[in-house]
């Protein structure tokens, strides 16, 4: 096996294939591969060849990059072709921003409408080499359905723990559609993952949150590809949502392992963006201190509405190996860039959108420069939380303003009706 797991602090090794999600000091894990055995033999060619292949294990966006992910047997992979996800050059979003470029690498275009897709297909893999037919997860919405739809695809039971009353229904529906056991619990998302996590340990149920190392293996497929679509000519900076903070980690695991084996000549900068209401990595960063988690956290962005987030040692370790910064927004500029992007005809869901609020005010503090190439990572699709959209242009959400509404326009049905409302400006 070229691959096991190791503790982020204290550095113990366990064997890379067994049911662990933590140290036993406690700590999460990372899945650590011999770099040595493929130095050398893995290049931009070899993935790029890869590019024209028939094989689905060669046409899905993570098992293009098997060998850093998880190098198993074709026939072991599940798989719904995820990944592959556009980059979008805006130039009405690059204007808001106030840079000259800014690119848009929209993980909400995966098979279930988020990033998760990449995570889930690696740790549903997992499960099933491991013998194990029930998964489980806590979740704001986007893991559950994702979770749901890959257990599906395996033959698989799925139970989903959600913080009641805090989902949005797109995201619920899917959960749902896809044959989930769906638990509403009492309390909000981190209840949810400390009583996901007990139960797990009690019932042999395979954990799928962010805290299994796999799904990091999976995420940080996200900038392999990007590097791909970029011809391997790296950003300045990378501009990731930060809720329970697996992605950031796993980018930055991934762009690390290829600056080892020399396919990547530089790392990006990192930068995190939370929201106001669930803001502990942006506090810990600036006052240069360990986690302390936000209780009850508290934003329209669901996705990102964590106040406990079990990656953050991970995630601090690659913005601070970048040069990276962590930046907080409000719900009233989340939903403003939100505006931005959807009107750009790309569209996103809100805790999307923190990555181009995040990179709108490093612009303006110049933590950014306005000629660095900036590549935003949208996380989820705009149909994930649709009654938020429509509540923004209609004016309905209490204390936001809807400074770039697009509502609705009563009209008779009449022709003239019709021709004078579209005369006016």
């Amino acid at each position: 096996m070229t691959w096991s797991l190791e503790c982020t602090v204290c550095r113990t090794r366990y064997p890379g294939l067994e049911v662990r999600y933590r140290c036993d000091c406690g700590e999460t894990l990372d899945v650590v591969h011999d770099l040595e055995v493929l130095r050398g033999r893995l290049t931009a060619e070899y993935f790029d060849r890869r590019l024209g292949s028939y094989l689905p294990e060669d046409r899905s966006g993570v098992w293009r990059f098997r060998e850093l992910v998880l190098p198993v047997a074709a026939g072991e992979i599940s798989t719904r072709g995820e990944g592959n996800t556009p980059v979008y050059a805006s130039t009405k979003v690059a204007e808001y921003v106030g840079a000259g470029s800014v690119l848009l690498k929209h993980e909400g275009e995966n098979p279930t409408g988020s990033f998760k897709d990449r995570g889930m297909t690696v740790g549903i893999t997992v499960a099933r080499k491991l013998g194990i037919d029930t998964v489980a997860c806590a979740s704001t919405g986007n893991t559950s359905a994702s979770m749901a739809a890959y257990a599906s695809l395996a033959g698989m039971r799925a139970v989903v723990f959600i913080p009641e009353g805090k989902i949005s229904r797109g995201k619920l529906a899917q959960a749902l559609a896809y044959g989930a056991r769906t638990l509403q619990i009492e309390g909000d998302f981190d209840a949810a993952m400390s009583l996901v996590e007990e139960v797990c340990r009690r019932e042999s149920i395979y954990l799928l949150n962010s805290i299994n190392p796999f799904r990091i293996e999976g995420q940080k497929a996200i900038g392999f590809e990007l590097l791909q679509d970029l011809r391997w000519d790296a950003p300045d900076w990378i501009v990731i949502p930060g809720g329970n903070l697996g992605n950031s980690s796993a980018i930055f695991k991934g762009l690390d392992e290829f600056m080892k084996l020399g396919v990547l000549p530089r790392l990006p900068r990192l930068a995190v963006i939370q929201a106001e209401g669930a803001n502990p990595l942006y506090t810990a960063f600036r006052e240069g201190r360990d986690l302390e988690p936000v209780a009850s956290a508290r934003t329209l962005a669901t996705a990102i509405r964590i106040g406990n987030p079990v990656s953050w040692r991970k995630s601090l370790r690659g913005i601070r190996s970048t040069g990276g910064v962590v930046e907080q927004v409000s719900d009233q500029e989340i939903l403003d860039a939100k505006a931005i992007v959807d009107r750009a005809g790309v569209g996103a869901e809100p805790a999307s959108c923190a990555s181009v609020a995040g990179a709108r005010k490093l612009v303006a503090s110049k933590v950014i420069g306005a000629d660095d190439k900036i590549c935003c990572i949208l996380t989820g699709h705009v149909l994930k939380d649709p009654d938020l959209t429509v509540a923004y242009h209609l004016g309905e959400i209490d204390g936001i303003r809807s400074t770039y509404a697009n509502a609705p326009e009563k009209c008779s049905a009449d022709l003239q009706a019709v021709l004078a409302a579209l005369r006016r400006p």
